[in-house]
């Protein structure tokens, strides 16, 4: 190894894509969170995690809010409520459809939703720039440098991550159970030293939720920790439900509780922008 090797002749962009061919875990599509989009709008309208990130976004009856990767509008609802305006965008059509529906049910008038991707020309989307930009737990993309750069390019004041930081959402655990090798992929710190070399000096929140997790019934638990795998045998997927079984207990109304031995955290990252 090179011994006069510095912070400055690392390549974060490279280290980013190495440890995303190393990840353990698959990437999900479009068409895999469209599958998705009425459960986990279901599971994050009312959570201990919405409620610790809304809290520290500033907002008033004034500011504009361009929702990068917005689901289901977990954010984007709440916030809409606050705001002048949302623009709430994601590749997923069925968790825009979703949030779509929630808007006309709430008859909620101010927020706009766009389909598209990190990689698609945002001026032909004709997204225009809002006060702050958030990216909520939607940074698992092939370049992080060019991602952190629409967002700055995009907020006049201030901008908004929340990163995920290793294991989080994963249970390393239940790859430990079924004999599977568990490798995080790249998580907060990359994007933390990409900011770095980008000379923006983030503000950085950890935010810890609770170890148990509470789930309606064993079989949406089993669905919630098989996402979690790529192409699950039936044997491991027997093992994985006695490994549901075995760490979770049933509470009021046949509810399964499942504590992991590492709560899950996640890293807030915000800059404003200077003038």
């Amino acid at each position: 190894m090179d011994s006069t090797l510095t912070y400055n002749d690392l390549d974060w962009h490279k280290l980013w894509q190495n440890a995303r061919k190393r990840k353990s875990w698959t990437s999900k599509s479009s068409t895999d969170w469209d599958k998705k989009a009425s459960s986990f709008a279901k599971r994050n309208s009312s959570s201990l995690f919405v409620d610790l990130v809304l809290k520290r976004i500033p907002v008033t009856k004034e500011t504009t809010i361009l929702d990068c990767g917005s689901g289901p509008g977990t954010l984007s609802l709440p916030l809409a409520t606050k705001a002048k305006s949302v623009t709430a965008i994601d590749y997923s059509k069925g968790m825009l459809d979703v949030l779509d529906d929630r808007i006309k049910e709430r008859k909620t008038n101010n927020i706009k939703t766009i389909l598209g991707s990190w990689e698609d020309n945002w001026e032909s989307l004709q997204i225009k720039k809002h006060d702050i930009c958030i990216a909520c737990r939607s940074l698992s993309v092939p370049n992080l440098k060019k991602a952190i750069s629409k967002l700055n390019d995009y907020a006049t004041h201030a901008v908004f991550i929340v990163d995920r930081i290793n294991p989080t959402p994963f249970d390393n655990d239940a790859f430990e159970a079924i004999n599977r090798p568990f490798r995080s992929g790249p998580d907060y710190i990359y994007t933390i030293n990409t900011l770095y070399s980008m000379d923006i000096h983030p503000s950085v929140e950890i935010l810890s939720l609770d170890p148990e997790t509470h789930f309606d019934s064993m079989e949406t638990a089993l669905a919630s920790y098989r996402w979690m795998f790529k192409d699950l045998t039936q044997s491991e997927e027997l093992t994985l439900t006695q490994y549901i079984r075995d760490n979770s207990t049933t509470g009021k109304k046949g509810k399964i509780i499942l504590r992991r031995s590492q709560p899950p955290r996640w890293a807030l990252i915000w800059w404003k922008k200077e003038a």
